[in-house]
Order: structure tokens, then C-alpha cells, then sequence
């Protein structure tokens, strides 16, 4: 699939700035075609689970990354394939680009989203986890889970017929990735081959999920993160099994000449408690504008957000004209509604 228009590597902003700086951007080309109910692709991963970006292989997930791509374009206007399916949002965590992006993603492809908090379901607590997937299938067409264990995202699917999606645990975050790397592919085209991403900060759910995305796409990882917040060893150890070149250090100067400079917060919810230990062992690994001028010269940052200033990052870096943390945050729409389709495409409403 060819790169996007040069208009997406352009930083949007808020408010009237951002309407500013579009009618100074490129006007994108019209798109050359839009999707009909007869011309779309066949489900990749019809019926199953995303519990990680390896439950795809590389094939797969090429073609749904060149779903999310043609769905940012605009040549699904108007089509509703998922008309009449329903999807369950089931959520331990609060939430907004998750929620917000996979209730949205449904509505637009003619679904229907319904929004359960831990509060209504107390998953293990006030219902086992394997009754409320009973429960679920038997309604609903899909789940997504936005949970405190992975192991609670493969209890659900152990127990449910229906597709169940990592929208974060606290061992990976994939559906995160997809919208990382659409992103980076709008940069890049979509052969990454030997691209070098770095990564920087806590070796947490999304460090984990950039080294499955370096098996998948051939991509370049490094994990630049203090002695003592690695990232999983049994991730790590699949990754060197698999042929993957994924480093780990924590020297800084790793970072010069990065294609990608990616971090996170340094505590994560349900981390509260370490704050300050935290704080004191990722001094110097605040990502700076000046951290951003040593990237390669057509290097770009990212960061899933939400942004903790002050900590991981600050607000200059996240306004840098390398910075596109804000395109990334809208593909998380367009890459979870490509993600949906394919998963749930295939089903055929219950009534």
C-alpha cells in the first residue's frame, strides 16, 4: 500500500491554531475509491481473540494495517458491515481514547457499543470471570477488556464463543500497536524493515508489545529503561527464539538517531503506591525537545498518552514539529475499527 498523503505528516493541533495550520497544510488527494458492502475484504481474523499482536501473524496483520489505512483515507464512508452486531466494553480501568475509540469505531461501522464498568460487572469479585463470559456471549457479538491481569482477558476467552480484544492488561496493550505503527507506516511506508524504534521509560505493557511488533514487522526495537523495570523476560527471550533485533540497555545514547522515539508514564495505574520510587530511578529519562533534535532528520515521537508532564515528558516535546502523538492518537479509531471488522465481520446478526 503506498505512504499517506504528505498531509498526514503534518502535526494537527487544537482550536483555532490547528485550523490555521490545515489551511496552510496540502490538501490530501480525493480518495481513489470508496468501499461498497460487495467490494470489501474478507475478515482476516474472523471469530478469534486479540489477546496480543502475535495471536496475527505478519500477513495477517499487513492486511489489517491496509484496513486501518483505507479506513483513514475515507473509502469506508458510509459502509456499515457490522450492522445488527453488538460488542461489550467491559472496563476495570478508566479510560479515555479506548472508550471513546471503540465505541465510536462501532457506531460507524453500524454496530452498537455498550459500556460496562468494573463497578456493574466486579469481574472475580462480585461474578466469576468465567459466568460473566458466559453471560456475555449469549448477548453480545464481541468484548473488549481494558483489565488489571492478562490472565483475566484468557479467562474470558476460554469461556466465551465469541472474539474477546486486549484493550490493555498489564501484560500488553496490542490494540495500542496498531495505531503506533499505522502511524509510523504513514511516516515510512509500509515496509519497516530495519527501522530503528526506540523506546524509553518502563519496560511495562507497551514495552512488551513493541517487541511482538518487532517480530511481526521486522522492525529494530530498543528498550532503553533503568536496571530493575525491564520488560517481561519471557517476552524478551521469545523475541531472540523468533529472530527478532530487540535490545536492552540503559544507556541514553541509544536514542541518537532513532526513526522512532517512543515512551509512556512511569507509573501506570495500580502503581500509585511506587510513585515516588519511581520518580527517583527514571530521572534523565524525561523525553526533552532537545532529546527529539538527536533523533535521524526524519524522526518522529510518540507516546500513547495520557502524558504525566513533568515526568515522562513535557508538554514542548509533545507540540515538537517531530512529534505525532496527536495522528497517533486518532488511529486508534481508524486501526480498532479495522481491527473489529476483521474479527467481527464474518457474524451475522441475531436478530
Amino acid at each position: 500500500m503506498p505512504k499517506d498523503s504528505k498531509a498526514t505528516t503534518i502535526p494537527k493541533q487544537s482550536g483555532k491554531a490547528g485550523k490555521k495550520a490545515a489551511a496552510q497544510a496540502v490538501v490530501p488527494a480525493p480518495a481513489p475509491f470508496l468501499h461498497t458492502p460487495e467490494s470489501l475484504p474478507a475478515p482476516a481474523l474472523a471469530g478469534r481473540d486479540f489477546l496480543s499482536n502475535l495471536d496475527t501473524s505478519a500477513a495477517e496483520l499487513r492486511v489489517v494495517m491496509d484496513t486501518a489505512h483505507s479506513m483513514r483515507r475515507g473509502e469506508w464512508r458510509g459502509v456499515k458491515p457490522l450492522s445488527g452486531l453488538s460488542m461489550a466494553l467491559v472496563f476495570e480501568k478508566a479510560s479515555l481514547r479506548t472508550r471513546t475509540t471503540f465505541d465510536v469505531g462501532m457506531y460507524q461501522l453500524g454496530g452498537h457499543a455498550i459500556t460496562l464498568s468494573n463497578a456493574e460487572i466486579g469481574l472475580g469479585t462480585r461474578e466469576r470471570v468465567s459466568d460473566v463470559a458466559r453471560n456475555l456471549e449469549r448477548w453480545v457479538d464481541g468484548v473488549m477488556g481494558r483489565v488489571y491481569l492478562q490472565q483475566t482477558l484468557h479467562e474470558l476467552a476460554d469461556h466465551a464463543s465469541i472474539p474477546i480484544i486486549n484493550g490493555l492488561s498489564d501484560m500488553l496493550h496490542p490494540s495500542q500497536l496498531l495505531a503506533d505503527y499505522q502511524t509510523i507506516e504513514q511516516e515510512f511506508g509500509t515496509d519497516l524493515t530495519g527501522k530503528r524504534v526506540v523506546y524509553i521509560g518502563d519496560g511495562n505493557n507497551l514495552a512488551n508489545s513493541h517487541i511482538h511488533m518487532a517480530i511481526l514487522t521486522g522492525t529494530d526495537v530498543t528498550i532503553v529503561t533503568p536496571v530493575g523495570y525491564e520488560p517481561n523476560g519471557a517476552v524478551l527471550m521469545d523475541a531472540v527464539k523468533r529472530g527478532a533485533t530487540v535490545t536492552l540497555t540503559n544507556d541514553l545514547g541509544a536514542i541518537e538517531g532513532a526513526d522512532v522515539l517512543y515512551t509512556d508514564v512511569w507509573i501506570s495505574m495500580g502503581q500509585e503506591a511506587e510513585a515516588d520510587i519511581r520518580r527517583r530511578a527514571f530521572q534523565g529519562y524525561q523525553v526533552t525537545p532537545q532529546m527529539l533534535d538527536t533523533l535521524a532528520p526524519n524522526g518522529i515521537f510518540l507516546h500513547c498518552l495520557p502524558a504525566h508532564y513533568g515526568e515522562e515528558t513535557v508538554p514542548e516535546a509533545t507540540e515538537h514539529p517531530k512529534s505525532r502523538v496527536f495522528d497517533q492518537a486518532e488511529n486508534r479509531l481508524h486501526a480498532q475499527k479495522a481491527l473489529m471488522y476483521h474479527l467481527l465481520g464474518g457474524a451475522k446478526p441475531r436478530w
